[in-house]
């Protein structure tokens, strides 16, 4: 399988994330399983089932974490020397030609992304019209709405 570019930031939240399911999910949902176990019949009750569909979720959810991160390629943004290029992890700051709207957004890989927290998945349109364009560049791109022009104000490696 091929690396997937994660930033640093991003790889951190997911080990983070995963911490916390092994060492506080994993122990709460054992301990409820056990307290479930205690109720008796067990085909009958609903406490023992939803703590099993939860401990399934869970490991479902510290797999996947597992998959990801032994399949990243961890990209340090403060290492970067791109020279004002827009590349993976870049800070980019834009301005919409038309209505003079302004708009900041890091591109980062597709597990990390967030709109609205500014992060801009890899794979998106708009990240894609914008990787290899420098500051002062106008980057065109096709949205829903229509053809949108971008003028890149600023790029930062942060």
């Amino acid at each position: 399988m091929s690396k997937v570019p994660l930033t640093a930031r991003g790889a951190e939240r997911l080990r983070e994330e995963l911490k916390r399911l092994k060492s506080e999910e994993r122990p709460r949902i054992v301990n409820a399983i056990a307290e479930a176990r205690e109720h008796g019949d067990l085909k009958e009750n609903a406490e023992y089932h939803a703590a099993k569909e939860q401990q399934g979720l869970v490991e479902a959810r510290i797999r996947d974490i597992e998959a990801k991160l032994s399949n990243a390629q961890i990209i340090d943004v403060t290492q970067l020397t791109a020279s004002g290029r827009v590349v993976f992890g870049a800070t980019v700051q834009l301005v919409d030609v038309d209505s003079g709207e302004k708009a900041q957004y890091q591109i980062v890989g597709e597990d990390e992304s967030d709109i609205k927290d500014g992060l801009l998945s890899i794979s998106s349109p708009i990240a894609r019209a914008l990787i290899g364009k420098e500051e002062g560049d106008t980057a065109e791109v096709e949205t829903p709405s229509g053809r949108r022009s971008y003028e890149i104000a600023e790029v930062q490696y942060i």
